[in-house]
């Protein structure tokens, strides 16, 4: 089993300094001290600590529950902390980052900074990887679609699983725990789509 952090390599240093600046500026916006987001999150405040200086590669796990502590989604901590409001994401501008507890790769597709509810997120899921996210409610309700392009995905929302296929499209919302695993022997690729409107 791989633990929370790993060592950095210079090709996760760029996106990892995003999510430092991301999580403080979240956190500083939200007026909350180191120890308010570790009892908020479950993550402690020295790894909180070393993700803000950018010193540590957290998993998806762990950022996972950053994220639903500031009530955001986990792909909009991969924003730069001052993007540009422009309508189009050039390839070389989203860059890819390895979850070091599965080695699965995500990038952020959509334009960062522009004014859209929406956010797309290309994800390639290695053989056998499995992720369990400990989400739950959000003030903000996130809404995410998981379009799978190749391979084979498993998905369980709080107590439903769904097996998806080449061109399958499971719809939920981030507010129970969820599972993702690949169980097949070539690696998978999805594509993620969120949309994030206040809970009433």
């Amino acid at each position: 089993m791989l633990d929370a952090v790993s060592t950095i390599t210079d090709e996760d240093r760029g996106v990892n300094a995003r999510v430092a600046g991301r999580v403080r500026d979240l956190r500083a916006r939200r007026g909350l001290s180191l120890g308010a987001l570790a009892d908020a999150s479950g993550v402690s405040r020295s790894m909180i600590s070393l993700v803000e200086r950018g010193e540590a590669s957290p998993t998806a796990v762990v950022l996972e529950k950053l994220a639903v502590a500031l009530d955001v989604s986990l792909a909009s901590l991969f924003d730069p902390p001052a993007p540009a409001a422009g309508p189009l994401a050039r390839a070389g501008d989203q860059p890819p980052w390895r979850d070091p507890g599965s080695g699965y790769v995500r990038r952020n597709v959509s334009p960062v900074g522009f004014p859209s509810p929406l956010q797309i997120v290309d994800v390639t899921f290695p053989p056998g990887a499995r992720v369990a996210y400990e989400t739950g409610p959000r003030e903000t309700a996130v809404h995410e679609q998981v379009w799978l392009l190749a391979g084979t995905v498993e998905v369980v929302v709080g107590d439903e699983a769904h097996r998806l296929g080449p061109g399958d499209c499971l719809a939920f919302v981030l507010d129970r725990p969820v599972v993702f695993h690949n169980p097949g022997e070539e690696p998978a690729r999805y594509a993620v789509v969120l949309a994030s409107r206040p809970t009433r």
